[in-house]
C-alpha cells in the first residue's frame, strides 16, 4: 500500500530571522530543522552551509505543504527497501527498528518511507508510483526490475497501454511508462 505524507511547514514572525525577507523565514527554520547553523562554512558531517541550504530549499517557497515521503507499508522492511533502492538507484538515508528512508540524499525534495504492517494487500493500490527511462533502454529496465523481484500485474490492461504494470516484491503495483521529458510529455 503506498500512501503520502504531508507536513505543514512551520511559520513564525518576518523578525525572527534577521537579514531575510518573510517568504524566506519558512525555509531558514526547514534548514535549522536539518542542522544546519549560520554562516556560509559547512557543518561538521554536513556539505551544505546555512545560506546554501535556504536556496536549494527555494522551490518551496509560498507553498503551505510539500511532499516529504511516499510511504510504503511492508511485513519485510528490509528486503523492500532494498528492492527500491536498486530499482531507483538511491540509498538507504535512515534505518530504524519500524521505519526505514530512502532517497538520492537527506537533502532531496522527496523520499521513501517503509513502515511496518501487519495485513495482508487485499486490493489494487489507489496511489501507484510512475517510473520512466529512455526509450532505448525501457525493455531492459523492465527486465532489470523483474530480475530484482518485481512480477508483471495485472489490472485490466487492455493490451495496447503504453505502460507496463508492474508490482514490487511485496505486491504494490508501479507503471513503467514511455519515455517523458517532463511532467506532462
Amino acid at each position: 500500500m503506498l500512501s503520502v505524507m504531508v507536513f505543514p511547514q512551520a511559520t513564525c514572525s518576518a523578525g525572527w530571522v534577521r537579514g531575510l525577507p518573510r517568504d524566506q523565514v519558512d525555509h531558514t527554520i526547514w534548514a535549522l530543522s536539518r542542522g544546519v547553523t549560520s554562516g556560509d562554512r559547512p557543518v561538521p558531517g554536513r556539505t551544505a552551509g546555512f545560506r546554501d541550504t535556504v536556496q536549494r530549499a527555494a522551490h518551496t517557497a509560498g507553498m503551505p505543504v510539500r511532499l516529504h515521503h511516499i510511504v510504503v507499508d511492508a511485513h519485510d522492511l528490509p528486503g523492500l527497501a532494498r528492492f527500491w533502492t536498486q530499482a531507483l538507484g538511491w540509498k538507504v538515508l535512515s534505518e530504524r527498528e519500524n521505519e526505514i528512508v530512502i532517497g538520492t540524499d537527506e537533502n532531496a525534495p522527496a523520499g521513501m518511507c517503509f513502515m511496518p504492517v501487519t495485513g495482508p494487500k487485499t486490493v489494487k493500490n489507489r496511489v501507484h508510483l510512475d517510473l520512466t527511462s529512455s526509450a532505448a533502454d525501457r525493455d531492459q529496465e523492465i527486465d532489470r526490475l523483474l530480475a530484482l523481484g518485481a512480477r508483471r500485474a495485472d489490472i485490466g490492461q487492455a493490451g495496447a497501454e503504453s505502460w507496463t504494470v508492474l508490482a514490487d516484491p511485496e505486491g504494490n503495483e508501479f507503471c513503467v511508462v514511455r519515455p517523458k521529458e517532463t511532467l506532462i510529455r
